[in-house]
């Protein structure tokens, strides 16, 4: 039996957005189109998105953010680049012009009140028969996790940020 998949990675564990693109690189290897939306990220250019501006046009990636949101000093602006980024990612999804869809820290929207989780569930359920959705990010809400046909919790068991070594080039970013 083959179909799309909707898969979650979670947990406070470092290693979500690079499973996610481990995915997308794996999909692109077989010739599939692949899009990426980061809804959290912004405010500086990362190794994957250098490298993903090589890969077109077989790989879309659009980060939608400005930055990391707990962080903010407007929350009201955070929400509205939410709702543009999330509206995206449902135009997207309804285009089905992609193999795989990457929802890039997609979690942290329902966290904050941002997007509706029914509206999101409502979405991926209704995707591509054959389409697969990654969602990243911390808190995954229960709806999404059953919703889901693979689930991988993070599991920060050790961490060089514990040690006072900060996010590099070319690893965190």
């Amino acid at each position: 039996m083959t179909k799309g998949l909707l898969a979650v990675f979670t947990g406070n564990g470092k290693g979500k957005t690079t499973s996610a693109l481990g995915l997308a690189f794996r999909a692109l290897g077989h010739g599939h189109k692949v899009c990426v939306i980061q809804f959290i990220k912004g405010n500086w250019l990362s190794g994957e998105q250098i490298f993903a501006n090589t890969l077109a046009p077989k790989l879309d990636f659009h980060v939608m953010g400005k930055g990391f949101t707990w962080k903010s000093d407007d929350l009201a602006e955070d929400a509205a680049l939410a709702q543009k980024a999330w509206e995206f990612a449902v135009k997207t999804i309804e285009q089905n012009s992609h193999q795989m869809v990457i929802l890039d820290e997609l979690t942290y929207l329902v966290r904050y009140k941002m997007i509706q989780e029914k509206d999101i569930l409502e979405v991926i359920a209704r995707r591509p028969a054959e389409m697969h959705v990654v969602v990243t990010g911390r808190h995954a809400p229960d709806g999404l996790l059953d919703l889901a046909d693979l689930v991988t919790e993070m599991v920060d068991v050790k961490h060089p940020y514990a040690s006072g070594i900060a996010a590099q080039k070319g690893f965190d970013f």
